[in-house]
């Protein structure tokens, strides 16, 4: 058997991203203990590095390893939106690691792990290329919610989020192994082509498999009811993990969402939309009704998260290239509005008498006047209110859905926002609005935190203000696809 030609420049910024997690991991072995955070700056030097290897390939339409993997403008994207989270999730981790006394070397190489795996579920052309990259990014997000050894929640944050995990992935294989009996074939591209159909009841088992891998993807996805492992095991999370959680498996899992139900299973979109229509409103539901009764801020944003995802998969119960490509967008928009709220979280609850409760923000305004209205951008960006760039993230994908006929999904949508409204506004109310007999303690957050604040917060308006001039949304799914 022939090894497959290998296009090595079109899977550089792969190549980079795994030889600098293989690199940290062995300067880490040979710095001593207090010089290892070193490896950070490592860390995001490397993630700039592999930035400009996708530019590079920006415009790329091709496949390598015999078709299982695909570099085109979709992947791309995508890509650069996993860098830039994980890049500034280094910048504000830098502190976190030194006040916890974390191991710092580990952390980041697990980081950097975590990204690998992502990118390569962007450019799987092939079901089991994504799930080599699920794997790779599953595995290293379970020790890294457990990272805090000494702290018991964290440990429990780690452990139901494996045994959940594993769980998860046991439905993914089924689904794979039953969409290769059904075709005889992983390639996402032909999954639906009859001439591969090698059983009597191929369609049946072919659905059977897709409705495997959605139950899989719906945890990553964190989509109801696939979402109840997300409050405890963010809560658990060190901080700057769960930041990183909320937004890279996101982006990841609906980047194999969009190759596989709009690519590979586009042609039965309307069979499939009702189902992805009432997961949307479930999920919309779930996270803000049980949002508003929080007071724990970490809590409060995971349930957050639930709500978003209910937001991303109206795409797919719009099932066009104009919805996948406005997911996409709102994609880049929640990266950037949601690390910058977990930025200012960081921040508070580093103070000498800060925690992760809602009454820790307590006098922030007028203490920190730039902390109290970064925080007050985010959130209502989160909220959806103009002209920031979550209003333009959801713009588009109403758009995008009300032209395929969508309306009363759009209408719940957007009466699901009003209902964040309230709780994301009632942290406004607290930082600005409630006097308190005690002052609020002052807080410190070095240059590398302020620099991934400071570009959170131009990304939060730049985005908001003109989102097309920075956001391509005439992106092809799939190259030498549909």
């Amino acid at each position: 058997m022939e090894f497959p030609q290998i296009d090595y420049v079109a899977i550089l910024p792969e190549i980079i991203i795994c030889g600098l997690a293989l690199l940290i991991m062995l300067f880490a072995a040979f710095l001593p203990r207090d010089r290892r955070w070193i490896t950070g700056h490592i860390a995001w030097f490397g993630i700039i590095v592999a930035s400009f290897a996708v530019w590079m390939n920006w415009g790329t339409d091709t496949r390598t390893f015999a078709g299982m993997y695909s570099i085109d403008l979709f992947s791309s994207v995508l890509k650069l939106i996993f860098l830039l989270g994980s890049l500034l999730v280094v910048f504000m981790s830098e502190n976190y690691i030194r006040l916890h006394k974390l191991e710092a070397g580990e952390y980041y190489a697990l980081i950097i792990f975590s990204l690998f795996g992502m990118m390569m579920m962007a450019s799987a052309a092939d079901l089991v290329v994504f799930f080599v990259g699920l794997e790779i990014m599953s595995v290293a997000l379970y020790v890294l919610a457990g990272f805090r050894r000494s702290d018991p929640k964290s440990n429990e944050s780690s452990l139901k989020y494996f045994l959940l995990g594993a769980f998860a992935t046991g439905f993914i294989v089924l689904g794979i192994a039953f969409v290769f009996g059904a075709v005889g074939t992983t390639s996402i591209a032909q999954m639906f082509d009859p001439q591969q159909y090698t059983l009597a009841n191929s369609f049946f088992y072919l659905m059977v498999g897709g409705g495997l891998l959605l139950i899989g993807l719906a945890f990553k996805l964190a989509s109801f009811p696939f979402h109840m492992w997300v409050p405890d095991v963010y809560e658990g999370a060190p901080t700057a993990v769960t930041a990183f959680m909320s937004s890279g498996p996101k982006a990841a899992a609906i980047a194999v969402l969009a190759r596989v139900f709009v690519v590979a299973f586009g042609q039965h979109i309307t069979q499939l939309s009702p189902m992805f229509w009432s997961l949307s409103v479930l999920t919309m539901f779930t996270g803000n009704l049980i949002a508003i009764s929080q007071t724990n801020i970490k809590r409060m944003l995971a349930y957050s998260s639930i709500a978003h995802a209910g937001y991303m998969l109206i795409a797919f119960a719009t099932g066009t290239a104009e919805a996948v490509n406005s997911v996409v967008f709102y994609l880049l928009t929640y990266t950037v509005m949601n690390l910058g709220a977990f930025m200012v979280l960081l921040v508070v609850e580093g103070k000498e008498d800060g925690d992760n409760e809602i009454t820790s923000f307590t006098g922030l305004g007028r203490r920190h006047p730039f902390l109290g209205a970064a925080m007050t951008l985010f959130l209502i960006s989160l909220a959806g209110i103009p002209p920031t760039a979550g209003f333009a993230g959801k713009f588009f994908l109403f758009k995008a859905a009300v032209a395929k006929g969508q309306i009363p999904l759009v209408v719940i949508a957007v009466i699901n926002s009003l209902i964040s409204v309230y709780y994301y506004l009632r942290v406004v109310v607290v930082m600005f609005m409630i006097d308190t007999q005690t002052e609020f303690r002052p807080v410190s957050y070095p240059a590398f935190l302020y620099v991934a604040l400071v570009v959170a917060v131009l990304g939060t308006i730049v985005l908001g203000v003109f989102p097309t001039s920075f956001f391509p949304f005439d992106i092809p799914l799939l190259a030498s696809g549909r």
